[in-house]
């Protein structure tokens, strides 16, 4: 009787401890991977794309998206009243400087160091460097991603100590309230 309690004890311990170790499919690992690689290669290094294209449904979760949006009509909306204003040789308020890093200039590399995936939710672990100043500049910024019916989206970005910021919703939803002043 011992015995037959310890072979199922074992079985159970065996059972829970392969469990947690199992590792991340090369399938989602590849769909996150994807996800990252397209927002840096198509919003990455310059606000202008970020003005001029619309903000896409399939690499954005609904709420980050949302914020985006109402972010740039904020901008747009005070472009055009500076211009319309008796003073528009004034800065409106515009995004300055890398939205999607964090640091200010932007980044000349990065690499994807790893990926967790807990249930529905998933953290790219971002490597960046920036080597037009000497030194070079190195710091890590972590994507997280939620699993929608329609895949894998960005939800924010947390930005590293190096930046102003805490994070990318943080950011925005800031300039928001900023304009609205």
């Amino acid at each position: 009787m011992i015995r037959s309690l310890f072979l199922y004890v074992s079985f159970i311990f065996c059972f829970i401890s392969c469990s947690k170790t199992t590792p991340l499919p090369s399938n989602e690992k590849k769909l996150i991977t994807e996800k990252v690689n397209q927002l840096y290669n198509q919003y990455g290094k310059s606000n202008e794309a970020f003005y001029n294209q619309p903000i896409s449904n399939d690499l954005f979760s609904p709420e980050l998206k949302n914020i985006l949006e109402t972010a740039i009509n904020a901008s747009k909306t005070d472009i055009e009243k500076v211009k319309n204003s008796d003073h528009p040789d004034e800065k409106p308020l515009i995004f300055e400087g890398a939205i999607f890093s964090s640091l200010y200039e932007g980044y000349t590399g990065y690499t994807i160091k790893n990926i967790t995936v807990r249930n529905k939710t998933a953290e790219a672990i971002v490597q960046f460097e920036y080597n037009m100043a000497s030194p070079k500049v190195s710091w890590t910024d972590k994507i997280q991603l939620i699993d929608s019916d329609k895949g894998w989206k960005i939800n924010n970005i947390v930005f590293d100590s190096i930046g102003s910021s805490k994070d990318l919703k943080t950011s925005l939803t800031d300039f928001i309230q900023y304009t609205k002043q």
